[in-house]
């Protein structure tokens, strides 16, 4: 997904993110996934749906999550959308998120992305070739040498899994979540 761009249609207006984070969330037996153990709920029911719709969530009281579900029915798999690199829509997306100093912010975290494309519960179980939601291949290929590999981020209480390497993210790009995003993983 990573290269990807994320459209998001609010009425007439047209917004657009290139991804450039993302995590794997592999299902029932990942103890860090929301259908880890096979759980399945009206929370995560979206998870369970076929390959190329919107798994949304709420976390922590405050934030939503986007997340692309990857499998065939039945099998709750799915990629959350870490952060992107505005394209289009940038002072909906400002408006959005006055505290955002700088673009690169806007859509750097999650919840920040989530915020600022107005991506909530409502878009649950969108598809993702839709009318409000959809994704589009990327212009270019992107290149091995350019994504970076390393454990997901906030996962520590699912310790089977907190280290996982699950999360990609494109080498050096500013709009990554987090300063880490910029030092090379630990090994080891």
């Amino acid at each position: 997904l990573l290269g990807c761009v994320l459209w998001r249609r609010r009425g007439r207006q047209l917004l657009a993110a290139r991804l450039v984070e993302t995590e794997a969330y592999l299902g029932a037996n990942d103890a860090a996934s929301h259908a880890r153990r096979g759980l399945r709920s009206k929370r995560n029911e979206s998870m369970y749906l076929e390959g190329g719709h919107a798994y949304v969530y709420f976390t922590y009281g405050m934030y939503w999550c986007l997340n692309v579900v990857t499998q065939e029915s039945d099998i709750a798999e799915a990629i959350l959308i870490r952060a992107a690199e505005p394209l289009q829509g940038i002072e909906s997306m400002r408006r959005r998120r006055p505290k955002a100093k700088r673009d690169r912010d806007l859509l750097s975290g999650p919840g920040k992305l989530c915020m600022a494309l107005d991506i909530d519960g409502r878009l649950d179980g969108e598809p993702l070739d839709g009318n409000r939601l959809f994704l589009t291949k990327r212009d270019a290929p992107v290149d091995e040498s350019e994504i970076v590999v390393s454990p997901r981020i906030g996962v520590e209480g699912a310790v089977a899994a907190a280290h996982w390497p699950l999360r990609f993210y494109l080498r050096g790009n500013r709009h990554v979540s987090g300063a880490a995003a910029f030092r090379p993983p630990s090994v080891g």
